[in-house]
């Protein structure tokens, strides 16, 4: 059986490729301040616990896994209700506002939380932080599958052990490893070859 996969990894794969890579293959990663918001957004979930209120358990860095899936990792936040809803938490630091990679790995923690308990989980949230708002996700049919697309893409990423292009888009702005990854610079050597390249072939 091949190794399991991290969640985190699903939402880094869906957020960059490259990013994925850098962090999954090469062991890279850096800090800038958006991951130290992140951090500090973590830290009231990130030490395992257990709470209650008004008759719903709350566990705190919940492990959960897929054997279906061979998916390993940890939910920040899981509600027990009553009524048997199982219902996960995400916190991310910044403002209320959908994010399709965010959804990916939530649903994932949905699929290992039912493979777990034998309960379907419809629902979760995602927690942001700087809003200090709530943004329900609907776990469908069409989120599962695609969890189960990237996971194989991930799977597929890391047994080839390759880095992707750098994209050099919107997304490096926020990314922390934009200075390990150098998404100008290699780009530019790109254009270049290319320019090179088709002036050579104008010239015949």
């Amino acid at each position: 059986m091949d190794d399991p996969i991290m969640l985190s990894a699903l939402q880094h794969y869906s957020y960059c490729p490259r990013q994925c890579a850098l962090i999954h293959i090469e062991q890279a990663f850096d800090e800038n301040v958006h991951t130290m918001r992140g951090n500090a957004v973590h830290e009231r979930v990130d030490e395992p616990g257990l709470g209650s209120f008004e008759g719903v358990r709350t566990e705190y860095a919940l492990p959960v896994w897929s054997e279906k899936l061979g998916l390993i990792g940890k939910c920040d936040v899981v509600e027990f209700y009553p009524d048997g809803r199982i219902y996960p938490v995400e916190y991310k630091h910044g403002k209320k506002r959908a994010k399709a990679h965010d959804d990916i790995q939530l649903a994932a923690q949905a699929i290992c939380l039912e493979e777990m308990t034998g309960k379907a989980v419809m629902h979760g949230a995602i927690y942001h932080h700087s809003s200090r708002r709530r943004r329900e996700v609907a776990i469908t049919t069409s989120l599962r599958q695609q969890v189960e697309e990237t996971v194989k893409a991930v799977r597929a990423l890391l047994a080839s052990g390759k880095l992707p292009p750098p994209v050099n888009d919107a997304r490096c702005k926020e990314c922390s490893l934009k200075e390990i990854c150098q998404p100008e610079a290699l780009t530019n050597k790109a254009r270049q070859r290319k320019m090179h390249v088709e002036l050579f072939e104008l010239d015949q």
